[in-house]
């Protein structure tokens, strides 16, 4: 590549989506309707958290961060893809495309970490349950959270400065969003500072979180089984069990779709699959694993639509009383 783009007035492109033009209205609408039903499931559990003062516990404030975090993922990317759906148009803007990354990778992240701080939670109330109350404080919990998307944002945000602003001589981003690893092969500079800190984000998101929450789950199984508690057995392992999925999920798809820009050889379709999804499935998967696995919020949600219709109900008895009258 032997030319050099301005990056004040460059327009990068993304890969197309080569969808026939039969398609594409119906491609749309799959899209904006898998975009709407990750808000509706994210703020249900959201507003279900907030309203129910039962579900003000450590537990459920940690797992409050996971749909924030699924809608932010999601809106950096589903309205920039349904529109360039519709319009045909897969031109973004330099500093629009760095922020699509940003939010990416700051969801993609925080997913982890905000996993790995379930993790732990769980460890505390099944390994050391006369600690909790002592451990996870409202003042504790506080700080994990402040830590746990601080070290996000500032990791995050300094990975993508390494990048912003370097000189580059293609303007082609060999993937359907913005992301760090296709910013940098557009990059003419020296990127190798840039690609040490690349795999020790990747070490540091995917490894790290992967042995600490291994090792939790290991200490909360044979806590389980040396107290022979069937009950609380079965409620342990139906818990973790559920995060412990939706964990290696994401971790398999994540470390896939580094993989593929890390190998030239790999297929642009398997980027392009793992790659997506990231960034769909989980946001629709975790509210409806949390939202009906977990017992306390899929009975307020149920609670809260039950109270919405016994209340339309008498209103509508009310309106025809008067009616009568």
């Amino acid at each position: 590549m032997d030319s050099n783009f301005s990056i004040y007035t460059t327009s990068l492109t993304l890969d197309p989506l080569d969808i026939p033009a039969s398609h594409i209205f119906l491609t749309f609408l799959i899209g904006t309707l898998t975009y709407c039903a990750i808000l509706v499931f994210n703020l249900t559990i959201i507003l279900t958290i907030i309203f129910n003062r039962k579900l003000h516990k450590p537990m459920y404030i940690l797992l409050f961060n996971m749909p924030v975090n699924d809608i932010m993922g999601s809106t950096a990317i589903f309205p920039q893809l349904v529109s360039s759906i519709l319009s045909q148009n897969r031109y973004i803007s330099y500093s629009a495309c760095f922020v699509q990354a940003l939010l990416a990778h700051v969801y993609g992240a925080g997913s982890f970490l905000i996993l790995t701080a379930m993790a732990y939670d769980r460890y505390i109330a099944i390994c050391c349950p006369l600690k909790y109350n002592t451990l996870m404080t409202p003042n504790n919990l506080l700080k994990i959270i402040t830590i746990m998307w601080t070290i996000d944002f500032t990791m995050i945000g300094l990975l993508l400065a390494l990048n912003y602003r370097k000189k580059i001589c293609s303007t082609k981003i060999v993937d359907i969003f913005c992301n760090n690893p296709s910013l940098m092969k557009l990059i003419c500079e020296d990127i190798q500072p840039n690609n040490y800190y690349g795999l020790f984000i990747v070490a540091f998101y995917t490894a790290l979180p992967l042995l600490l929450v291994i090792f939790t789950y290991i200490q909360i199984l044979m806590t389980v089984v040396i107290k022979r508690q069937s009950d609380a057995k079965s409620k342990a392992i139906q818990t973790c069990g559920t995060h412990l999925i939706v964990f290696l999920c994401l971790e398999f798809c994540a470390v896939c779709g580094l993989l593929a820009h890390r190998f030239e050889a790999a297929s642009p379709n398997l980027r392009r699959a793992t790659g997506a999804s990231v960034m769909i499935f989980p946001p629709i998967v975790n509210p409806l694993v949390y939202g009906l696995k977990t017992k306390e919020i899929r009975q307020s949600i149920i609670l809260f639509f039950y109270n919405k219709v016994s209340l339309q109900k008498q209103n509508d008895k009310i309106k025809r009383i008067k009616n009568q009258l």
